[in-house]
């Protein structure tokens, strides 16, 4: 990896850990569509899960009190169990499928009927979102659309239990995530030790600098720019996935002549 390479996806790492800080989510979505771009996909998963495990558990950590583990034990179960399941048929998305899909999250989100609302606090729910989020992560890289819809469609935590307790239930989820790309897949992922270091100085400095943002904002600014801000990189992704998907679909029509 060359150094100009190194610097971007560095300066990459600690906007988008800065960005997760103060709202718990869309760093992720930003950094696993630029690691995508310049990586192989799970070379892209390994590394962003190293540096979400980083970012994630280090904001976990600056507000462990305000972490709900009623939530984060049964959500940690369903990830064990999709990952069990998962490890039994070991597939890998293409690139423009695993963007339609990271891009269609929050919109498919949206849809869930008004009758089934989200419930953080019930271990039954908890247990069918860990499982259903791991199998996006593993998709994707992120689940982060479906957890924030988990959380925000509840008034039951405040801005500061959605994200310490998002960032602890992220944490299993990206480790979940580097067992699978990093061993389970037959032509596992390796990752430059530099780099991962890197990966987590830029996560832990990203987190410690929202902190003081996160802190001044109220709940109500809290849900409105998160909103906006994840159905902007959503949109992004599924201009870019459907743009690849017919690039791709355009160039073995043409390799047929």
């Amino acid at each position: 990896m060359s150094a100009l390479l190194t610097l971007a996806i560095c300066a990459t790492m600690l906007g988008t850990a800065f960005l997760s800080g103060i709202f718990g989510m869309a760093g992720g979505m930003i950094l696993i569509g630029v690691l995508l771009a310049l990586l192989p996909l799970p070379e892209a998963m390994v590394l962003h899960g190293v540096t979400q495990m980083a970012s994630n558990g280090w904001r976990a950590a600056l507000w462990i009190r305000h972490v709900r583990w009623v939530s984060v034990v049964p959500y940690a179960l369903g990830i064990v169990l999709a990952l069990w399941l998962w490890s039994l048929t070991r597939y890998v998305p293409s690139k423009p499928a695993a963007l339609l899909l990271l891009g269609g999250m929050p919109f498919a989100a949206r849809l869930m009927p008004a009758r089934l609302t989200p419930n953080p606090e019930s271990r039954v729910q908890g247990v069918i979102y860990g499982m259903v989020c791991m199998g996006l992560i593993l998709l994707t890289g992120v689940a982060g659309p479906l957890l924030d819809t988990f959380f925000l469609g509840s008034k039951a935590f405040d801005r500061k239990q959605i994200v310490a307790t998002k960032a602890a239930c992220q944490v299993f989820g990206h480790a979940a995530k580097l067992v699978y790309f990093g061993g389970l897949i037959e032509q596992a992922a390796s990752l430059d030790p530099v780099m991962a270091l890197l990966a987590i100085a830029m996560s832990m400095l990203g987190t410690t600098l929202a902190a003081n943002v996160l802190d001044k904002m109220t709940d109500i600014q809290f849900r409105r720019w998160a909103n906006r801000v994840i159905t902007t990189i959503a949109s992004y992704y599924v201009l870019q996935g459907g743009y690849l998907l017919l690039a791709t679909n355009a160039g073995f029509r043409l390799g047929g002549f």
